[in-house]
């Protein structure tokens, strides 16, 4: 299969952070259709070659097991070309259009790596230049507007020019294995669904969690904040897949019709609810792995004085059959103790005891980062004598360690799928402009609060002590405290 991409932002941060080491460990692994190019679009001035340069020279900085060989880059490289453009120039889209026309591609593909308010101009301009037709479709990177307002604009705009089918909105935690396990553990196995309900759960558990600061983005980050930045897309999306009907097939628009049921099933946020069941915080100096760190404030860009949330916990409800009054908790932050992205579902203790002590609830922790697998808590009989108290033990699966030569990263796997047409991973407008609405009433109760602002919390730690005080409300706690 043939096939064109072209990157929009081809010379940023995320087109030689994260798409370029991608695109090629598909080719390394013999994934990326042979009949493909690359093609890097932006403001600059420079050929083929100096692209080539550039993005080779980039791709030595990426993880050392990612590096690319001087004779794999040559071949790589090959697929590589660049064309200076101004987005906001319909003549410069015209001659895109001819060299796209060159050998006419089966499929083309467009990536917006670029700020979102250039989205609207960059699809109006490809459908103004008639580069919209069957074959083709458009990946937008989030976020996806800054508000629910904005969000649909940016939507009424691609879908003026694309159909649903053709605008891919990428999440790219929907990409990860240990996300794609979640579904087969779910829908693959029997084992599970009898339990995955409100009778078997006491509660479940995200956590999305950096031990990172902002770094050098600090004015973007501060536009932007914790809950626009992980929770509305990320939490949500894996709360869905959580909390999601089994859909009648793996059809890409089953799978995203019931994780709207979700979203909409979510209970809704009142000023009142805001200030019961949110924590924010934002990070303040402390030590991460030994080595003392500045505070959010202190950081490079950031305003003085800024109020912007760098820690966000929640708790919310699905009212729906299945999950009415399980209490679901949502946590993410920066400059947390450990780098650590994982899901708990914590089953309800055994109804009576008949073994000496108490007895710890099983659970099943789905961990997405650093390491990618599952374990599943037990009790056990060390000795196996009567009467003997009973003791924690936990299998284990190690996803690497069980598929050693078949791991794809997920920005890997999303370009292929966005190649190949596959939308299973992909977020519906729908569901993105539900999710929007959703979180709205926090940014809205935040806006007009007395002036308390974000709780802060020391660098190195779990956050700010009320994240702990809301899930023990309930007479619960975070899973690393238990």
């Amino acid at each position: 299969m043939s096939f064109d991409l072209v990157l929009f932002g081809g010379t940023g941060d995320l087109a030689w952070r994260k798409l370029m080491p991608a695109l090629f460990q598909a080719h390394r692994h013999g994934k990326l259709p042979p009949g493909g190019r690359i093609l890097g679009v932006a403001r600059d001035d420079r050929d083929d070659e100096h692209y080539r340069r550039l993005m080779g020279e980039r791709l030595q900085e990426v993880d050392p097991g990612k590096r690319p060989s001087a004779e794999e880059w040559s071949r790589f490289a090959e697929r590589l070309h660049y064309r200076p453009m101004d987005l906001s120039q319909p003549k410069d889209y015209a001659k895109l259009r001819a060299w796209l026309a060159e050998r006419d591609a089966d499929t083309v593909v467009f990536y917006l790596a670029t700020a979102p308010h250039l989205f609207p101009v960059v699809c109006e301009q490809l459908g103004r230049a008639g580069l919209n037709g069957d074959r083709v479709r458009v990946v937008l990177e989030k976020p996806l507007g800054h508000d629910l307002a904005s969000a649909q604009e940016i939507n009424r705009v691609v879908r003026s020019v694309f159909n649903e089918r053709q605008a891919l909105r990428i999440d790219h935690y929907l990409g990860k294995p240990a996300v794609q396990n979640l579904m087969a553990l779910r829908f693959g196995n029997a084992l599970f669904e009898p339990l995955w309900r409100r009778e078997a759960i006491a509660n479940i558990q995200i956590t999305l969690a950096e031990s990172l600061g902002v770094g050098t983005r600090g004015d973007f980050y501060d536009r932007t904040g914790a809950l626009r930045d992980m929770i509305q897309n990320h939490a949500l999306q894996l709360l869905t897949m959580i909390a999601m009907e089994p859909p009648p097939s793996s059809d890409a628009f089953a799978v995203r019709d019931e994780k709207l049921k979700v979203l909409r099933s979510l209970k809704p946020f009142t000023r009142e609810s805001v200030l019961r069941d949110v924590v924010r915080g934002q990070y303040r100096a402390g030590s991460i792995d030994g080595t003392k760190v500045p505070g959010y404030l202190e950081e490079e860009k950031v305003p003085a004085g800024s109020r912007c949330e760098t820690f966000v916990a929640l708790r919310t409800e699905v009212d729906n059959w299945r999950w009415a009054g399980v209490p679901f908790y949502l946590r993410t932050g920066k400059r947390l103790a450990a780098r650590d992205a994982h899901i708990v579902v914590n089953f309800r203790p055994v109804p009576h005891a008949i073994f000496p002590g108490a007895l710890p609830a099983n659970k099943l922790v789905i961990k997405l980062q650093p390491e990618d697998g599952l374990e599943l808590h037990l009790m056990a009989a060390k000795g196996g004598a009567a009467g003997e108290a009973l003791a924690p033990v936990q299998l284990d699966l190690d996803f690497d360690k069980a598929f050693p030569t078949e791991r794809v990263g997920a920005y890997e796997r999303l370009l292929l799928d966005a190649i190949a047409g596959r939308l299973n991973l992909f977020v519906r407008s729908d569901e993105q402009e539900q999710a929007w609405r959703w979180v709205e009433p926090i940014l809205d109760a935040w806006r007009q609060d007395d002036g308390q602002g974000p709780k802060p919390y020391a660098a190195g730690t779990w956050g700010p002590a009320a994240a702990s005080a809301l899930v023990a409300r309930d007479g619960f706690a975070w899973d690393e405290e238990t």
